[in-house]
Parts: structure tokens; sequence; C-alpha cells
């Protein structure tokens, strides 16, 4: 079997449309480009784009010929239909590259040549920043690393590295080859030889790696460098490049199918046994079908979720009249406008929640705050000279990524750590606001006391924490915790933050249903991983 035509295969059919049935109730790419260029143009407002950098922005249409047409700043028209390499589903959209990304860059962008010479100065062995280069994604950035100190870091300031960046290698023998910058814990710049795109948050980088990675992709970044003595294009031209636009839903199904049938070829590849990443995949589709009420059937008998959180909100009115708590001045507030979409209110702020997609979850259930049903950010903090040595010290390094799970259980004079600590009790959830993308959620089964960087959970009585832990565990509120996460080297998530994000509520028999299922399915699927290794 042609393992590799078959991945083309796979890729083509993707970025054509073709892998996955389109939902008529998705909302269009249209909608999702007009948000787009509203939201940049906010970003200029706002200082984070400068105006330049949008001011050659066109737009893609559907003439009354059936001719793609693109309409310029100016005013211009052009007919395109000569550029466009096949025909869209329903609901997708050619446009530019451009439109979709607010980061095209490279690292030449930092100066000319001299100055590049003159101040960034490269180490074998480790410095301030490692220096990203194609070479160490076939190392797996394990061996012959290069790096830079902080005075090249900080000349370098164009070509910056986070992490989720998609890099194409634009020059040379390797030219087209697509990959997507990890995340690490420490600062990372751009090395010479290589573009780096940044994509809109209302796009996902992992549909477009693929666009690269596709037969159509490669084509167009090989057209590019046609006729030139050293194969090379550039950032200019890369920008114009016509790509495909599904619906935002649309892209999070085909990224899915795509990694389900390309696990398949990696296995008949590789002919072992190793199920690991499938397994992890599954999970996270499982806890995205369980927070959206696809895991298990409704019951027309439960109380529903919105009679639930009025009963949440009128006792905390009542402790609040009590003089018992005080009204908390920068509360979060999830309502629903006219329009029928949902908004957050802090304050005189009010903010979106489209990209939350909670419009599908079923009747029953319910929205709000985090912070409305938690105390999200309020701990005890405990001086470990008051702790007593035979007291469980729990560390971030004791809670497995992904799983839910505590490796080890340490104490305090096993441990002989100083730092003070947050104390929690049994029945809690902790929550990692350290590196969120590392995903750890753990239910206690135990007193005992976390480092400074796990918060301590207290759910109201209504939100069980088996299905508050699940839920924070999510992909939906990993990608959130992610996007608000602030900090190069060390990323966290801030209290406001993480007390505005927003918690999809199901009726508490629901929330039982649901976490038991999670739990069983889980079971399983270590049980199968277990079995294998």
């Amino acid at each position: 079997m042609d393992t590799k035509a078959l991945r083309q295969k796979i890729l083509d059919l993707a970025i054509r449309g073709k892998l996955v049935p389109q939902n008529p109730n998705d909302e269009p790419a249209s909608v999702l480009l007009e948000r787009i260029r509203a939201e940049k143009q906010q970003m200029v407002k706002d200082g984070k784009l400068k105006a330049k950098e949008i001011k050659n922005d066109t737009v893609i249409f559907l003439g009354d010929d059936n001719l793609h047409y693109e309409k310029f700043p100016d005013g211009t028209v052009k007919c395109i239909e000569d550029e466009i390499p096949f025909e869209l589903p329903e609901g997708w959209e050619w446009t530019r590259l451009d439109i979709l990304t607010t980061l095209v860059t490279d690292y030449v962008a930092n100066g000319s040549f001299a100055t590049l010479k003159a101040n960034v100065r490269t180490y074998k062995e480790k410095n301030y920043a490692l220096f990203v280069r194609t070479v160490d994604f076939a190392n797996n950035f394990e061996k012959d690393l290069s790096y830079i100190d902080k005075e090249s870091y900080d000349f370098l300031d164009k070509s910056r590295l986070y992490g989720g960046e998609l890099m194409l290698s634009n020059i040379g023998a390797s030219i087209g080859k697509v990959f997507k910058i990890p995340y690490f814990d420490f600062p990372m710049s751009l090395a010479p030889n290589s573009i780096i795109l940044k994509f809109h948050y209302n796009t996902t980088s992992d549909f477009f790696e693929y666009v690269f990675r596709s037969f159509v992709g490669q084509d167009y970044l090989q057209r590019l460098t046609a006729g030139t003595a050293m194969p090379k294009f550039n950032k200019t031209e890369l920008k114009q490049m016509l790509v495909p636009l599904p619906t935002l839903t649309e892209q999070e199904r085909i990224i899915a199918k795509i990694k389900e049938l390309l696990s398949i070829v990696d296995f008949i590849e590789s002919d072992k046994t190793d199920l690991q990443t499938t397994i992890q995949l599954t999970k996270s589709k499982i806890l995205d079908l369980a927070i959206r009420g696809k895991l298990v059937k409704q019951n027309p008998d439960d109380e529903p979720a919105s009679v639930l959180l009025d009963r949440i909100r009128a006792e905390k009115e009542e402790l609040i009249k009590q003089g018992k708590i005080k009204r908390d001045k920068k509360e979060s507030v999830i309502f629903r406008g006219e329009d029928n979409s949902y908004y957050l209110r802090m304050g005189n702020l009010i903010e979106t929640l489209d990209d939350w997609r909670i419009n599908d979850i079923p009747y029953s259930w319910g929205i709000c705050c985090l912070g409305e049903v938690c105390d999200y950010g309020n701990c005890t903090n405990v001086d470990t000279k008051d702790i007593p040595k035979t007291a469980w010290i729990l560390d971030l390094e004791d809670i497995e990524k992904d799983t839910g799970k505590v490796s080890q259980k340490l104490t305090l004079k096993e441990r002989n750590s100083a730092s003070t600590k947050h104390s929690f009790h049994k029945g809690q959830v902790l929550y990692s606001k350290l590196r969120p993308y590392l995903n750890k959620v753990v239910l206690v089964d135990d007193d005992g006391y976390c480092t400074s960087e796990i918060l301590p959970l207290d759910f109201n009585k209504y939100i069980l924490p088996e299905y508050a832990k699940y839920y924070l565990m999510s992909p939906t509120f990993l990608r959130y915790a992610n996007h608000c996460s602030y900090g190069v080297k060390m990323p966290r998530l801030g209290t406001l933050d993480g007390r505005k994000a927003v918690l999809i509520v199901p009726p508490v028999n629901e929330q039982k249903r649901i976490a038991d299922k999670v739990s069983q399915l889980f079971s399983l699927l270590d049980s199968i991983a277990d079995n294998v290794n």
C-alpha cells in the first residue's frame, strides 16, 4: 500500500470539503470572515496591529455570473476565476492567507544581514533562548540545539515564538516543509530560512497546517519558487496564497477526522500497536461530547439547569443581604442578547461568547461564569512550618498530564519543601493554572497541601465536582485557558480570566450520569492501553 499517496488523498478530500459531511446549522464561513475583519480592525485601534498590516485586505465573492471576484480596498474589482483551484461546498469561502493571520514574518524582518550578523550570537550550549531551526524537528528537539543570549533575543523581537505557530521552510532542499512550533517553558526565536505564521484566534492553525501539507498547498509553494536559481519564496508572496475556509465547527470536525485517519495510516506504516495517541484523542473527543450533551441521553424529568442557576443566584443574593459575603464588583454575568447570542458583562465591558460555541447545548442545560459557582482564586495560604510532617504535599509533577490522576503521594517530610502552600480538602477539584496546556486537573480523595500554582476549587452544591473536573479537562476549556494565558516562559491562567470562563451546566442528575459515563469509558481505554503495553 502506498501510504504516502493515501495521506495525500485524505488531505485532498479534507481541504475540498469531502472528508466530513457539512452541517447546515453551522455558522457560514462568510460570517466568520466578517468577524475576523472586524476584530483585526479593533486590534489596530488597540495598538495590537499596525494599520498597514490590514490596508491591503481584500474581499473575495461569487458574482451573479457564478464567477469569483476580488474587491480591493480602493473599490476596484477583478475576476480571479483562473486562480480558483476547485469548487467549495456550501458555507465555505475562498480568502487570502493574509486575512486569516495576525503575523507573517521571518528572521530577516529584524534588520539587514549586516545588523543581524552584528547583533545575533548563537551558542551550542544552553543559553537564554532556543533558536528554532527546521532540523530541530527532525531531531525531536533532543540534540544539537542552537541557542541565543538575551541581548540577541531582545534584538530579534519581531520573530519571537510562543508555541502553536506554523513554520514553513522557504529556502533550499527542505522548501515547503511544514512544522508546528511546540510549547516550551523557555523563550524561543525563529532561525533563518523559515517563515512563521500566527493565525487569528477565530481560525485554527491545525486546519491550515493540513492545507499546506496537501498536494494543493505544496504545489502552490513550489510554483512560488519556479524559475529561481536558489529555490526560495518570500512572506509577501505567501500572504497572497488563496486558501479554502470552512466553518469553524467544520474545521474542528475535519481536524478530528484527519487525525483519526492518519493515525490508522501510521499504524499501517509502523506495524505497531502503540495506541497512546489514539486513546488520548478518543478521551478528548469523549469529553467534548460530554459537555455538549451528546454522551448520555437527556431525561425530561430532570430539573432544568436554569432553575438550578436561579436558585444558586438567589441563595447568593440572600448571603449578600445578610452580610455573610460581599458582592464582587468584578463579577462577570452571562446574558442573551436580542440577537439570541450569548454575551458576558463585567462592569461596563461586554464581550461576545461566540468562541465557546454554546448555542447547540441541550435545551434543559444552562451556562454561567465559573466564578459564580466556585471560589476560583480564593485560596488559603499556609506556611510550611505550620504543616505537619506527615501531611500530603501535592506538587505539579505529581499530577499526570490529561488523565486527571495523581501519580504519587508524598509527605512534607519526604518532599522537604519550604515554599508557601495552598491547603485543600477531600472532594475539592484541584486545577493547575501554570502551563494550562498540560491539562492537569484532579479530584482529590484526601486532605492536604499543594503548590501555590494549583488552585483548590470548592463548587456550589448544585455543581458536582466529578462533572466539574471533566469539564475543566475538556478541549473547550483547555482552548480557552491556553488562549488567555499570559507569560512566555511560564504561561498561566489569570484569576480574572478564570472566574469569567464559561461553565456549561447540565441538570444535576445528568451531571452524575455524564461523570459516571466518562469514568467508565476512560477506565476501558486505560485498560486497553495497559494490556497493549
